[in-house]
């Protein structure tokens, strides 16, 4: 059962918004193959800011996807996309409703 998780929160860069959300529904089949993902959200939090959530059981799983082709990703696209470096914050989950 997943125990911890990942918030990364993205500031699109000004006309980039578009692009920028298009990228993250890209990247569902990349985190379809991440074998030790439980759960892969793509999220639009207000016009220009987007992130990711994800879960996991162990900290094995969590440390292979932000190694994962997502991040390599994303990463690659930074720059372009993005109005300053993603805020990406390894949390705890209290209490689940699978």
């Amino acid at each position: 059962m997943e125990s911890i998780g990942l918030l990364a929160t993205l500031h699109a860069k000004p006309g980039k918004e578009a692009e920028l959300e298009a990228f993250l529904k890209s990247a569902l089949p990349l985190a379809q193959q991440e074998k030790d993902t439980i759960r892969w959200y793509a999220i639009k939090i207000s016009s220009t800011v987007f992130g990711i959530f994800d879960t996991f059981a162990a900290e094995t799983g969590r440390d292979a996807h932000l190694n994962g082709e997502i991040a390599k990703a994303l990463m690659s696209k930074a720059d372009e996309l993005l109005a300053k470096p993603p805020q990406i914050d390894k949390i705890d989950l209290l209490a689940v409703k699978a």
